[in-house]
């Protein structure tokens, strides 16, 4: 039945979101039931895609890009695919009529991550960060009104900042690899071989005016999905200020987390606040 393979295919959805990323998996949960089944097939959706041009180093990215980019648009037409993802987000793309000129934006900044590993002028930079990352929060947007487009409209800005935040803050955390196993540098006028405290403090302040656009949006999302969006605000957040604190020198040569236990301690604090109406 298509029933059966619907729900196996947004069970895939789910276990991919869960495998590659415990912090949002936490987040995620947080949504309401009605939502979060569709977050998980977005997600699912841009992993797999992130994944081909970052780590299949052993084959043909471009071909498999190509195939994948080719099955999108027959998942998106057809309303079904053999691939359990595709099928899972092409579900979520025609419930919530998530514009397909975000899709196409995303792909073409996953597209660019296979020929393209200098971002030179912040023209480049903020293309990049559109297709990337506030497209994938408008998406999720889209989700979170659940059809409302004057809601949409009001909180566009605010989403695309709080992708903008969290994507920018995998960047600053990832600098080790993505320059030394992957040679990209996403941060336009720096030196990623002589990173220091002037331009890591430059590329904070940044993601804090992103966060501060964010959290303007998130006080105002339908209470489905405030506490989930929220959680991962704060998480990011955390993960921001140890950046802040961790000298240049250790960045580079390191990547920084947050423990699992100050995980949770973030969890059970968003709660009460969000319970107590202080979000």
């Amino acid at each position: 039945m298509k029933g059966t393979f619907d729900l196996v295919s947004y069970e895939c959805s789910k276990i991919v979101t869960k495998r590659y990323s415990t912090s949002f998996a936490l987040a995620t949960k947080m949504l309401h039931t009605s939502i979060r089944g569709h977050i998980y097939n977005i997600y699912g959706f841009v992993r797999f895609a992130d994944e081909i041009v970052d780590t299949f180093h052993d084959y043909d990215k471009e071909l498999l890009f190509n195939k994948f980019e080719q099955d999108l648009e027959k998942a998106l037409h057809d309303r079904i695919s053999l691939n359990p993802i595709l099928n899972s987000f092409q579900h979520t793309y025609h419930t919530y009529s998530i514009p397909k000129h975000l899709v196409d934006s995303f792909m073409k900044s996953m597209r660019m991550d296979l020929v393209k590993n200098i971002y030179r002028t912040d023209a480049e930079y903020k293309e990049y960060i559109y297709g990337s990352a506030d497209v994938v929060g408008l998406m999720c947007l889209k989700v979170f009104v659940k059809g409302d487009v004057d809601r949409y409209e009001s909180l566009k800005d605010s989403a695309m900042a709080l992708g903008s935040a969290f994507q920018k803050v995998n960047f600053l955390r990832d600098v080790k690899s993505d320059f030394e196993q992957l040679n990209r540098s996403y941060f336009p006028n720096t030196n990623l071989r002589e990173l220091d405290e002037l331009s890591k403090k430059r590329i904070v302040e940044e993601i804090k005016a992103d966060f501060r656009l964010g959290y303007s949006g998130i006080i105002n999302l339908p209470a489905e999905a405030k506490f989930g969006v929220y959680t991962a605000y704060k998480y990011y957040f955390k993960l921001l200020k140890k950046l802040q604190k961790t000298p240049s020198l250790e960045i580079k040569n390191a990547r920084i987390r947050v423990p699992n236990y100050q995980k949770f301690g973030l969890l059970a604090r968003s709660y009460v606040k969000y319970k107590m109406n202080l979000v």
